[in-house]
């Protein structure tokens, strides 16, 4: 471990201590360190904090950079004690305003034509890893951290729940999922169990070299599936594989619409399923369909109308 690993160890150790919620810290400040030490950076800079807040994987519509910024002004606060080299970045580098980004919501067609894409990648592990983690991102609607974090005993085969651990906001949580999805897990542990026999990795999907895999990663192979595919192609937005999450949610409240369910009643669950901190999130979800808006507002008048009999 390099001197600052060490001393971020430190620092979340203090802090812990002091009793602060560090979430999102212990995910985040390893990277930036690791970050540094790729780089060979010895010391926290302005120059280098910036460039990692604003990396090639960060999507500037949204508050990671400025999140990622923060922790990295609060390490380098710490670090100024003991490296007088350290540069602070100041408040205020980069907005912290979200802009809204209208999401893509994929078609069934879409789906279909992204894993049969992923199918035909060129070596059988990254293929059927790619194909299976689509996959369950469609059925599930998980985060894609929380699927790449996804450890080989956080599966329960008898009940067919996953368990999500130390989320977004430190969450942890149960997923019940599909038969069917379950059925594709199982495939998918074969396959990478008959091509990877001797890794020690305890992540259930893998890397051809039997490791964890790496956002980045996964986010490039999805998007050359997506261009490759023509998918997204003339959008004000290209596609993401995030988008994945926006389309489980929209088409599930399509679909209690349509069938009459009480959406009200049963929004909660479907904050629970998504790991949201409460269902004021999940309402986001009816921006980004103008039937879903429809469907809300029909429902709404047709209440007023029963209300006013």
């Amino acid at each position: 471990m390099s001197a600052l690993a060490d001393a971020a160890e430190d620092y979340l150790r203090l802090r812990n201590s002091l009793g602060h919620d560090l979430a999102a810290y212990h995910r985040q400040l390893p990277r930036f360190v690791a970050y540094l030490d790729a780089t060979g950076t010895p010391t926290i800079t302005v120059a280098a904090a910036l460039a990692w807040a604003q990396g090639p994987d960060v999507d500037p519509n949204t508050t990671v950079g400025p999140r990622r910024m923060t922790v990295a002004r609060s390490f380098a606060r710490y670090m100024a004690g003991i490296d007088t080299r350290t540069e602070v970045p100041p408040p205020g580098l980069l907005s912290n305003r979200r802009r809204w980004r209208p999401p893509y919501i994929y078609s069934p067609t879409d789906i279909d034509t992204l894993m049969a894409g992923a199918r035909r990648l060129h070596w059988p592990l990254p293929a059927a890893t790619h194909e299976t983690l689509i996959g369950l991102l469609v059925a599930t609607g998980m985060r894609v951290g929380e699927a790449i974090r996804l450890g080989r005993g956080d599966i329960d085969w008898a009940d067919a729940v996953l368990t999500i651990r130390q989320s977004k906001f430190g969450k942890t949580r149960l997923v019940p999922v599909h038969a069917s999805t379950l059925t594709a897990l199982d495939r998918y542990t074969r396959t990478r169990d008959w091509i990877c026999p001797q890794t020690t990795a305890q992540s259930f999907f893998v890397s051809m070299a039997g490791t964890r895999m790496i956002y980045q990663h996964v986010q490039l192979t999805f998007r050359r599936l997506c261009d490759d595919a023509g998918i997204g192609t003339g959008a004000e937005h290209p596609p993401r594989i995030h988008d994945l999450r926006h389309t489980f949610a929209v088409r599930t409240l399509l679909e209690w619409y349509r069938a009459g369910v009480d959406v009200e009643a049963q929004l909660q669950t479907l904050s629970t399923y998504l790991g949201h901190r409460d269902p004021r999130s999940t309402y986001w979800y009816f921006s980004a369909q103008p039937e879903l808006l429809a469907l809300a507002a029909a429902r709404l008048e047709l209440s007023r109308e029963v209300m006013g009999r």
